[in-house]
């Protein structure tokens, strides 16, 4: 069996009992072609004094003037590091996006709002220094998997973030993969429990909370096989933001569960959805 052949393998049986390997993905998504073109041009550069205040930018060959795309990871809230996620920010380089990968502080050390303050000061960073490797500032989108699909629709959709890093209004388009966004009461003992507490306003956390009229147009996606984020997330928030008037689309995607989603962002998986290519024309559409 080729190499290729022994990570795939390797890769699927680690999915099938519930985990991830992302070294493993890492490997298999550099042996596969395509997503040429995208570079990464920042390494590590910091938008706060925590040593998990740092982001990564990536470029595509020549970029001038081009739409700008902040994605977060995802991971309870705990765990993950930006590292591990390069091919998503491969993935939209090569589709001429710039795209800005930052880190940001877990709970429970920094529980809620620790990370969304993250996530808002990142995008202000964004917009402060985008236009040196290439980007539009005044064409910024969010975007994020799971608990970062948290983080991306608080800072596009309740404006204090934005507001209090010094970026007002810098978001104008959200793409959500399998998004926490109206997940209240939290699970006993659960990872949200972990990240929240007990908070004196819940419905401060919860994304579905800010649906406005004038929010950035979104875009949800979320797989029918997903029991670690139910897809009624999506739906709801969805409905909110039609009730208010917002622009907001959906996708559903038969048979594919919650990593499944992100790994459809990866070179070898991307037959399991069309996600990317989704994606990518709601941003050529509302950036």
């Amino acid at each position: 069996m080729t190499r290729r052949g022994l990570i795939v393998g390797s890769l699927a049986a680690l999915l099938l009992a519930g985990c991830s390997n992302l070294d493993a993905l890492r490997t298999l998504n550099d042996l596969t072609p395509g997503d040429g073109g995208a570079t990464k041009v920042v390494d590590g550069a910091a938008f706060g004094s925590d040593p998990m205040q740092t982001l990564d930018v990536w470029v595509p060959k020549n970029a001038k003037n081009a739409r700008v795309l902040v994605f977060w990871y995802g991971g309870s809230w705990r765990f993950g590091n930006r590292e591990d996620y390069g091919f998503v920010a491969k993935a939209f380089a090569a589709r001429g996006f710039v795209v800005v990968l930052p880190d940001y502080r877990k709970s429970p050390p920094h529980p809620f709002p620790g990370f969304v303050q993250d996530g808002a000061a990142a995008v202000a960073w964004t917009r402060a220094n985008i236009a040196k490797y290439g980007g539009d500032p005044a064409r910024i989108g969010v975007s994020g998997h799971s608990a970062g699909a948290h983080v991306a629709a608080m800072v596009a959709l309740d404006p204090q973030w934005l507001a209090r890093a010094g970026a007002p209004g810098a978001v104008k388009a959200f793409v959500g993969f399998a998004g926490p966004y109206d997940f209240y009461p939290f699970a006993p003992g659960g990872s949200a429990e972990k990240a929240f507490g007990r908070p004196a306003d819940p419905a401060a956390t919860q994304p579905i909370t800010f649906a406005r009229a004038d929010a950035p147009p979104s875009l949800l996606l979320t797989g029918d096989a997903d029991d670690v984020v139910q897809p009624r997330n999506s739906a709801s928030l969805a409905a909110a933001l039609r009730a208010k008037g917002a622009t907001v689309e959906t996708r559903v995607y038969p048979g594919v569960g919650h990593v499944g989603l992100v790994l459809a962002l990866s070179k070898p998986f991307r037959g399991k959805a069309p996600a990317l290519n989704d994606a990518v024309v709601f941003l050529d559409r509302t950036l």
